[in-house]
């Protein structure tokens, strides 16, 4: 992976502005009001070219309300700091003590609808870093 191009904070502004319901895993459930909602794997792909690191998967099918997601992915940057891009998705309703599991790059990228929300997003974020 490459050098961190930007900080975290400017990913957090550009992101916030080029999520959207076609890039959403549960596009009936996006709205504009919550535009992180459904975007937790594609940005953990995309946060993962910027900064590196791992992905990390935690199960959702014990939550209640939530159990239909069946997963949320967060980073583990290089420097060991656990880094969730959407957490504010679920407004509070995430427990913190889910079993975090590391996924390979690969395992996340083996489902197409995964890899065309990723490039679609990837796409956006490319043309959003020219406006920070």
């Amino acid at each position: 992976m490459e050098a961190a191009k930007i900080t975290t904070e400017d990913f957090q502004k550009v992101v916030k502005n080029i999520c959207a319901r076609d890039t959403s895993a549960d596009p009936e459930h996006w709205s504009a009001e919550n535009p992180m909602w459904g975007h937790c794997a594609v940005l953990s792909l995309l946060a993962q070219d910027q900064f590196g690191g791992t992905l990390v998967r935690q199960s959702l099918e014990d939550v209640e309300g939530l159990e239909y997601l069946r997963s949320h992915y967060s980073n583990k940057l290089p420097d060991g700091t656990d880094a969730d891009f959407t957490f504010e998705q679920f407004q509070g309703k995430l427990l913190p003590d889910l079993i975090k599991e590391v996924r390979p790059r690969e395992r996340v990228l083996s489902y197409p609808d995964t890899v065309k929300r990723y490039e679609f997003l990837k796409s956006r974020f490319e043309a959003g870093l020219s406006k920070i």
